[in-house]
């Protein structure tokens, strides 16, 4: 950057500040502490520079030129040499407190985080250090290295990869070498989030898995390259994002965890009628009600259930991984296997008692809802008990479950009820059995959980 100033005698006086490096290069004199002009001594200044960026402080050099009153543009020829060096200036920009924690809670996360800057080696590996960025290799924590372009530039493609994933610091690079360290990342099977605000980044941008533009100082070639746009320009707010995204993929497995062990159930148990030569143990009136009464008052408000405290401590998710691991397959099979066989075991018993099919049927469909119900608070949490998140943590849940009851009861008393899905009112002592066998249920799903938590554990 320059700026003109009249100096008299048909010349003018130009100032330039930038890069240290870019300016000592064209310098070709220096000012001493009397103000005379003497002879530049490049050491000297970039010891000072040296110091100076070691506290963390973003250092510009400044220096003049004169220049004929007649010329109104400079040209790149015109400060190519010559240039008398006037001195450096310290800047500090400290980094913000929620920014530390931020990094904190990435690191937590196995968020690998890495600065790539135009700053000064020294400076940015100080503003690192501050952050609390760390540095892996092997899973193990290292201690912090960086890289300048300069340096950057004389590493073999084939050695960028490991390079990349080493260093946590790159300084005054160019933005082919920034495209070069994403593709170099994403070779080790990272998914590489970059963040960029300058034309510069664009192309980085656009070649990581998840490109984020600042929305405040971004341009707009950058938020045009990117995926996601930064509304505050504070790195707090990514963090924020990926604990938000955990907390809705979790949520979202909770419900599917959820809803395909009762549709097992229905189904298994409709089949076995069937291959059996044996009366259907639900109609299919039955079985709309029971998938679109449970889904709205149960299944949805899983939707609302707050974030897990680990959340944040888990480990990355590998892409690749099924959303239905080995272990929720067995549960969803053995879940739906278990309520199949409770409201075909009690469907069966109750005729034995001498029920009539339709109240037989009744107390069917209600082990399917009530099994829905209880299984509701078991999933909850997929690997600990809910009371490990506050058991009145999700009040939605319990407004929905409420619905669901009063539903239920209306399903099974309500004449006009009786009259449409063609039920008939049940007993206590049938409520009695159909509880016990949702008990049992919860009961046994949580003994599950526990006994694979016990396992885990060292």
């Amino acid at each position: 950057m320059a700026t003109l100033h009249d100096a008299g005698n048909g010349k003018q006086v130009v100032y330039l500040k930038g890069a240290v490096e870019a300016i000592l290069s064209r310098c070709a004199y220096e000012i001493d502490l009397l103000g005379k002009r003497q002879e530049i001594r490049p050491d000297h200044i970039m010891k000072q520079v040296e110091e100076i960026a070691s506290r963390g402080l973003r250092v510009l050099a400044f220096a003049s030129f004169h220049l004929d009153n007649r010329k109104t543009v400079i040209h790149h020829e015109d400060i190519k040499n010559g240039l008398t060096f006037l001195g450096l200036q310290g800047m500090i920009d400290p980094p913000r407190e929620e920014a530390i924690r931020a990094v904190q809670a990435c690191h937590a996360a196995g968020i690998r985080i890495k600065m790539i800057t135009g700053d000064h080696v020294l400076t940015a590996s100080a503003i690192a250090k501050q952050l609390g960025i760390k540095a892996y290799l092997r899973q193990e924590i290292q201690e912090l290295k960086a890289l300048t372009g300069k340096e950057l530039e004389s590493v073999r493609d084939e050695d960028l990869a490991d390079v990349a994933d080493q260093t946590s610091v790159f300084a005054r690079v160019t933005p082919e070498q920034k495209l070069r360290l994403v593709k170099a990342l994403q070779s080790l099977g990272y998914i590489v989030a970059m963040t960029g605000d300058g034309v510069n980044d664009a192309p980085a941008l656009k070649q990581a898995n998840i490109g984020v533009a600042m929305g405040q100082n971004g341009t707009e070639i950058a938020k045009e390259a990117a995926d996601m746009i930064l509304t505050d320009d504070n790195f707090a707010s990514i963090e924020a994002a990926v604990e938000e995204g955990r907390g809705v993929f979790d949520n979202l497995r909770k419900f599917i965890i959820w809803t395909i062990p009762t549709n097992l159930g229905e189904s298994l148990a409709v089949i076995v009628a069937i291959f059996a030569g044996l009366s259907l143990p639900i109609l299919p009136v039955q079985l709309l009600w029971i998938n679109m009464t449970t889904a709205t008052c149960l299944g949805m408000m899983l939707a609302f259930e707050v974030r897990e405290k680990d959340v944040m401590s888990r480990p990355p998710r590998d892409p690749k991984t099924p959303i239905l691991t080995r272990g929720l397959v067995l549960r969803t099979l053995w879940v739906g296997t278990f309520l199949a066989a409770g409201l075909f075991g009690l469907f069966s018993y109750e005729q034995s008692l001498g029920a009539s099919v339709a109240e037989a049927r009744t107390v069917a469909v209600t082990v399917l809802v009530f099994g829905e119900l209880f299984y509701l608070f078991n999933c909850r949490s997929l690997s600990r008990s809910m009371f490990s998140l506050g058991v009145f943590s999700n009040r939605w849940l319990f407004v929905g479950v409420f619905l669901m009851i009063v539903l239920q009861v209306l399903f099974i008393y309500a004449p006009w009820m009786n009259k449409a899905f063609q039920t008939e009112p049940i007993s206590q002592a049938a409520w009695v059995r159909i509880l016990l066998v949702c008990f049992v249920l919860y009961v046994l799903v949580e003994v599950e959980k526990w006994l694979i938590a016990k396992m885990k554990r060292p």
